[in-house]
């Protein structure tokens, strides 16, 4: 049963959430604030956290930008939710490390739909690491990714964030481009790499940034 953190300093909107998760199957544990957010999620070892932006103690950005620096956290996906729905806003929050942002007050389905995708491209970076026996590739340094496949630097870009479990809608809020261009790009990458999908192309470029 995957587990998830929720860090919510509003108690009835912590309770809410908890309980669509674990009608939906999963175990839950929660923070009322970012602080005991930090210590709950190095307690727990969470699969999943769920992390509003404004908070007490510490912010959501402190949060995310704390436990990234922990590599245990490196890959666990983080999702913001917050009542900011600003561009702006969502770069700033993906940039910090988030996965995904959602806006408040959450959609039970919107909720479902992002968990779920998140956990499932979690799983594939992990077993695309794993299934390259390596544990830390570097996802900031995108020049291995032109030398062993002849990227622009641009595509290489572009590859670091697919190989991290970013969409082409993530990729585009990041990057400040449309989603036609990522997807352009993306394509490219694929035809120079020899790959036809995402979880190849993940596996081939978490091989190479590992060894740079």
């Amino acid at each position: 049963m995957k587990k998830i953190l929720i860090i919510e300093d509003q108690a009835s909107m912590r309770k809410n959430i908890a309980f669509i998760l674990e009608m939906e199957g999963f175990k839950t544990c929660s923070a009322a604030n970012g602080r005991e957010g930090v210590e709950v999620a190095k307690a727990e070892k969470p699969d999943l956290i769920l992390c509003d932006v404004m908070m007490p103690e510490l912010d959501g950005y402190g949060v995310v930008q704390t436990l990234r620096a922990d590599p245990s956290f490196a890959m666990t996906p983080f999702i913001f939710l917050t009542a900011k729905s600003d561009r702006n806003d969502i770069r700033t929050g993906m940039n910090s490390g988030a996965d995904d942002y959602l806006t408040k007050p959450v959609v039970h389905n919107e909720l479902m739909a992002a968990v779920r995708s998140r956990l499932e491209r979690a799983n594939v970076v992990q077993s695309a690491i794993q299934e390259a026996g390596v544990f830390n590739p570097d996802f900031d340094n995108y020049v291995p990714l032109q030398t062993a496949f002849g990227l622009t630097p641009r595509e290489a870009e572009v590859m670091a964030w697919v190989a991290q479990g970013k969409s082409n809608g993530d990729i585009a809020m990041l990057l400040d481009m449309s989603e036609r261009t990522v997807k352009h790009h993306v394509s490219q990458c694929f035809q120079k790499m020899g790959v036809e999908n995402r979880s190849a192309a993940t596996l081939m470029a978490v091989e190479v940034l590992s060894r740079s």
